[in-house]
């Protein structure tokens, strides 16, 4: 199979892994397109208009959901029909560690990627480090309230660093024989919430805390900011890893990137000051 060299579309390519892939593939000399509704190339899954300027010429395309959709797929599923058509070859879904092909979410556009494209893969990452130290909800409340609120309980995650997403999403979109498959994607270690804020207060010198809720509870709390589907979502994924549904990790990072993953500790130094909030 020979080398890629043809330009990768970058969707979402001002967020969190977007941004990153971007540099990723840029660092190999890969021609990118960076596109999002902010980025050089004007892109949102709600204007079809800005679809075929977007993808023409494009030979692969890393695919960012629109943030805070319960059904992607309206949007998405129609955008793949007209990617292939333009002649893209291969696509690289970011889906999430719980969703399997076919379910809610992200789910439809995982299942339909191998009916649309000859090379794919698709990328489910756990949850992200960057939640604690970005611009997420629990990241914004650390820095102003010292708290992180969930209804996982005692539960665990692999939290895994966003560079890390983006190295193997870099692979994915260039390696010359096509993956054809889904990774779940972890760091190093399965964490509890109360493990985040121990390491959170050590490593920052600032007192976190992690305040336990249920699930209705948490659902109310995030209907604040985001729409009641969505908030009623990410509280149920909460229950679920309260019931240990997340308490695993993965090899796939340093099978697929040659590195190891970032642990949450090495994140935390990275970030302290920012972490740290006044």
């Amino acid at each position: 199979m020979p080398d890629r060299k043809g330009t990768v579309l970058v969707t979402g390519a001002t967020g969190t892994t977007g941004s990153r892939v971007v540099a990723a593939l840029a660092e190999t000399g890969r021609p990118v397109r960076a596109a999002s509704r902010t980025a050089p190339v004007p892109f949102d899954w709600y204007d079809p208009a800005t679809h075929d300027p977007a993808l023409a010429g494009a030979e692969a395309v890393y695919l960012v959901p629109p943030v805070g959709a319960t059904h992607p797929g309206e949007v998405m599923l129609p955008f793949l029909a007209r990617a292939r058509k333009a002649g893209v070859r291969r696509a690289v879904l970011l889906s999430s560690s719980p969703i399997e092909p076919g379910g809610p979410a992200t789910g439809p556009v995982h299942e339909a990627l191998p009916e649309e494209f000859e090379e794919w893969a698709v990328l489910r990452p756990s949850w992200f480090m960057q939640n604690f130290t970005g611009d997420h909800l629990q990241a914004e409340s650390v820095r102003a309230h010292g708290e992180i609120v969930s209804a996982t309980g005692s539960g665990r995650v692999g939290f895994i660093d966003a560079d890390d997403i983006a190295a193997v999403a870099a692979h994915a979109l260039t390696v010359p024989e096509p993956p054809n498959t889904d990774w779940i994607l972890t760091g190093p270690e399965a964490l509890s919430y109360d493990d985040i804020a121990r390491t959170l207060t050590e490593l920052t010198g600032r007192e976190v805390r992690h305040r336990s809720l249920t699930a209705e509870e948490l659902k109310k709390r995030w209907a604040r900011d985001v729409p009641e589907n969505f908030a009623g979502i990410l509280a149920e994924i909460d229950r679920t890893i309260a019931g240990g549904a997340e308490d695993r990790v993965t090899d796939a990072v340093a099978r697929l990137t040659g590195r190891a993953p970032r642990s949450f500790a090495e994140h935390v130094r990275a970030f302290a000051d920012v972490t740290a909030g006044s």
